[in-house]
């Protein structure tokens, strides 16, 4: 059964190591956001706290109670403008346990519904910043079914292997990163399960990615400018006729195929099959 389209933004803001400018700055987008119709609002890796290694240089020099406050007044304007947000930002643990890199999910009752925690952390992330999540986070918004991903995450198909077995719609990728390629893989993985990607990065990371809307047939929907602090919203429609043949055949199609069952039974007892250096 189709569903009803939605819009979605993916928003492009700069982070700094000021956690209260973060948070004006994302209030700002949510704003714009929500003027031009979206139903849901995705921001970048860490948008909020600011980035380990960039902006944070030890967790001792985190203002937490500052953070908090952002989020609170964030989860506030999404449930005035009734806007789901999803916001990169570092996790507290209880000590000694090291933060995780996070996506808090804001629903547009302006309640903290889910977070999804990094579980591919980088060599640098596990031995000195972050602690790993555990397992993916699938969420819905208005019948349509999102999944979250960060940053290198990208170089791990089983992620998004997980996430088209988990029957997604859209995945929401953010990175703190400026790598070109991450935006290809992005579009092949959009093209391989036949969902939509939406890619949020930061203003000063966007020259060499920007922030964008991936089609289900990998094709890149809709893209900010680079270098500017903005968003781009467009359209998720499960009857556009440019995704029919995504959605509706290649989709399905490829579930039996991974499946495997209308292969079983087409295997052939047959000597020439079975050797393998002959011609």
């Amino acid at each position: 059964m189709s569903k009803h389209p939605i819009r979605i933004a993916a928003a492009q803001s700069r982070i700094s190591s000021d956690v209260r400018e973060n948070g004006r700055q994302i209030r700002r987008l949510m704003e714009q956001a929500q003027s031009e119709g979206a139903a849901i609002v995705h921001f970048p890796e860490r948008a909020m706290s600011g980035c380990s290694k960039a902006q944070i240089k030890s967790w001792d020099d985190v203002d937490w109670g500052a953070i908090v406050d952002e989020l609170t007044l964030t989860a506030a304007l999404a449930g005035e403008l009734g806007l789901w947000v999803v916001v990169g930002c570092s996790h507290r643990l209880t000590p000694p346990h090291r933060p995780h890199n996070s996506l808090y999910i804001i629903s547009a009752r302006g309640e903290l519904v889910a977070r999804y925690d990094k579980q591919f952390c980088s060599h640098t992330e596990i031995t000195s910043w972050h602690t790993p999540g555990r397992e993916c986070c699938v969420f819905e918004v208005e019948g349509w079914r999102f999944g979250c991903a960060l940053c290198i995450e990208i170089q791990f198909p089983e992620v998004f292997l997980e996430y088209g077995r988990l029957d997604v719609d859209c995945i929401l990728y953010s990175a703190y990163a400026e790598e070109p390629m991450f935006g290809i893989q992005a579009q092949g993985y959009a093209a391989s399960h036949s969902y939509w990607v939406s890619v949020s990065v930061p203003t000063q990371m966007s020259h060499g990615l920007s922030s964008r809307l991936i089609a289900p047939t990998g094709e890149v929907q809709a893209a900010v400018a680079s270098s500017t602090s903005s968003l781009v919203v467009d359209l998720l429609d499960m009857d556009c006729p440019r995704w029919e043949i995504a959605l509706h055949r290649a989709r399905p199609w490829r579930a039996r195929a991974r499946e495997g069952s209308i292969y079983r039974g087409r295997y052939a007892q047959d000597p020439r099959s079975e050797e393998k250096t002959a011609f």
